[in-house]
């Protein structure tokens, strides 16, 4: 089932139309990443060997470009996360796939003559959050410079939007109306049904820590060789300047002639009018809404006929067409309280209404209505006053004006927050708490390069922003080693004593498997050890995005009945002997709904794999032959230029 089911998640089709790894332009402005490294452009042949795909090619250089783009995107969402990790994902492997899946379906898109329209590119466009101003809309100016900040043309985004709909329209199809019968789907549903039970021993790291004080040579040397795991993420101080709608309070302030305009615009809400409360009770027949519009209550007619009244409550005429019709509500505001009206023809039967209660509000003359109006006014002037003030301010800067010009020109206050990780935490003061002002910046402020101009970070959409700037970067490095002793020394001892725990545990995995029952080949270790905890669960759990099972009991369902494995404690904590005992079969026939539910979640795999099949179909067609070689070349480069020695 898992195994299955990860097809979705490897398949071409569903990493294509989700943009994880394509690294397009368009997928860049929409995750708000606009940092300039190496820039986008068409995917298109421009250095270094490549992959020949038709007409076109993946050079080095455009998987390298978006090979790293993406893992800046990923490490700004881990701040943690090293090279070496993100290429041990298979990184590049995976983007390579993802990259010549794109260019194969636009060449063959190419081929047989499809083409998307230049309005189907620009509705694209104009859902980039990058290139949307203060107000949530498209801003042609925003865009253009957002394209010349990055050193970017419009043809080459408009290039790359175009391959990712020529894309999805080839892919696309290809899954349309799969439908699985249930002998294909019940083995898959009864899966999550299937229980596993064994045991766990832990070989902990703290039964064999070193009785010795480490020297300092091996404190400096487990330091160094584990600066990995001391090294603190990338901290950011940021300038920031806040502005509101109480700045231009006394500016929105409408005028007595302003306030007569609206209230003269809008007199039908103002108007004297009339509201009524209605009950409605729909019958089957003509002949039995008839009888209960002769009832002396609608209430007894409906408890007579085993039905129910629906009350709609002061409705206005205008509101109650609404939820009728315009010739409903006519004749029912026409008719006088407790007469009821019908029956009346409705779709799902006969109607009979009666109003029950009139309620009439008097006509709101202008002195009455001045307050509300003044206040609906001026918190709409203060509106657009913001949003002109903030767009002032952009074309200042992209006219070449500094923060602190910006901030001096217009009367602003800068605020300085201290060295910042990305979550807010100040790593120098754990009881600092960033204001709702910082929390909003921090994430813009962490996307922004330290030479970008200033940019406006929303804190209350509508009401409040911050202009941003990165005041200092302080890159990724562990923190003196003086600093962290006591905490590395214990570090180093349990690094110590989970060698020995490692150790342990593989040699009782050898004597359990030549036949040694596992209860006496912990007894017989020679070191008091923990007891053995009996554990078990369901595949089902495997599948819960709330509360998965740790990894100890997910292996189990990696194993056969009467094997063990081991498995390392996180935090050089020790060693887990896992042993597997029993599988309970489950049978999804027996509960109602599951293979139907199940139904749905393989259909959409297995017509992700149809389209991933056709796309592999296209590569052949196209005699696409695949490049290891410029995978591996790639993959090296990226190691070196991130700071990580070749392997």
């Amino acid at each position: 089932m898992i195994t299955f089911f990860r097809r979705l998640i490897g398949s071409k089709l569903g990493a294509f139309l989700a943009l994880a790894f394509l690294g397009l332009v368009a997928f860049a402005f929409a995750a708000g990443d606009v940092s300039n490294t190496g820039g986008f452009g068409s995917s298109t042949s421009f250095g270094g060997s490549g992959t020949k795909i038709g007409s076109q090619s993946l050079s080095e250089s455009e998987l390298q470009t978006r090979t790293q783009r993406v893992f800046e995107q990923q490490r700004r969402e881990n701040p943690g996360m090293k090279i070496d990790e993100f290429l041990s994902l298979g990184a590049v492997p995976q983007i390579y796939d993802q990259l010549v899946a794109g260019i194969t379906l636009n060449e063959f898109a190419r081929q047989q003559g499809v083409f998307v329209s230049k309005r189907m590119v620009d509705a694209r466009i104009a859902e980039i959050p990058a290139f949307h101003d203060a107000a949530g809309k498209f801003s042609q100016e925003l865009f253009r410079q957002m394209l010349s900040a990055q050193g970017l043309s419009e043809k080459a985004l408009r290039e790359d939007i175009s391959k990712e709909l020529t894309g999805q329209m080839i892919v696309g199809a290809a899954g349309f109306g799969t439908k699985l019968p249930d002998s294909m789907v019940l083995p898959y549903a009864s899966l999550l049904l299937e229980a596993r039970s064994g045991r766990i021993a832990a070989i902990p790291s703290v039964a064999f820590l070193p009785k010795d004080k480490p020297t300092d040579e091996q404190v400096k040397k487990f330091y160094a060789d584990n600066a990995d795991r001391y090294t603190i993420p990338e901290q950011r101080s940021l300038r920031y300047a806040v502005v509101d709608t109480d700045r231009f309070a006394q500016a929105a302030v409408p005028s007595d002639a302003e306030i007569k305009a609206y209230y003269d615009k809008n007199k039908a809400k103002y108007a004297a009018k009339e509201k009524r409360t209605i009950e409605q009770l729909i019958l089957p027949t003509e002949s039995a809404a008839k009888e209960a519009a002769s009832a002396a209550s609608l209430d007894a007619a409906a408890k007579a006929s085993g039905l129910s009244v629906a009350k709609f409550d002061a409705k206005t005429k205008e509101a109650f067409a609404g939820d009728s019709s315009q010739a409903v509500a006519d004749t029912v505001f026409a008719a006088p309280q407790g007469q009821s009206v019908g029956p009346v023809k409705l779709a799902l039967g006969w109607a009979v209404f009666r109003t029950i209660a009139i309620d009439t509000v008097a006509e709101k003359t202008l002195d009455a209505a001045k307050p509300e109006i003044a206040e609906a006014l001026k918190t709409e002037k203060q509106g657009r006053l913001l949003s002109d003030f903030i767009a002032k301010v952009d074309d200042d800067v992209a006219n070449g004006a500094t923060f602190d010009e910006v901030v001096k020109d217009n009367g602003l206050k800068a605020e300085t927050t201290p060295l910042l990780l990305s979550n807010g935490q100040n790593v120098q003061d754990m009881n600092y708490r960033p204001s709702s002002d910082v929390g909003a910046i921090l994430k813009p402020g962490f996307e922004m390069e330290n030479d970008d101009d200033p940019q406006f970070a929303p804190v209350v959409q509508q009401q409040r922003y911050a202009l941003v700037d990165v005041a200092e970067i302080a890159a990724p490095a562990p923190p003196p080693l003086e600093k962290v002793k006591p905490v590395v020394m214990q570090q180093y001892a349990l690094s110590e004593g989970a060698k020995k725990a490692k150790a342990l545990a593989a040699k009782l995995k050898q004597e359990v498997d030549k036949g040694k029952p596992l209860d006496k080949a912990l007894a017989d270790a020679g070191t008091r050890l923990p007891p053995i905890q009996k554990v078990g669960g369901k595949r089902a759990d495997l599948l819960r995005t709330d509360k998965r099972p740790p990894a100890e009991i997910s292996i189990l369902f990696a194993m056969a009945p009467g094997t063990v494995k081991t498995m390392p404690i996180p935090n050089d904590q020790g060693t887990f002997i896992i042993m597997l005992d029993e599988i309970q079969e489950g049978d999804a026939a027996e509960v109602p709904g599951l293979v139907d539910k199940v139904r749905g979640d393989i259909t959409n795999v297995v017509s992700s794999e149809y389209a991933d099949q056709l796309e592999r179909a296209i590569e052949r067609d196209l005699g696409v032959q695949p490049n290891p070689a410029l995978v591996g070349k790639v993959t090296q480069e990226l190691r070196r230029i991130n700071g990580a020695g070749a392997q």
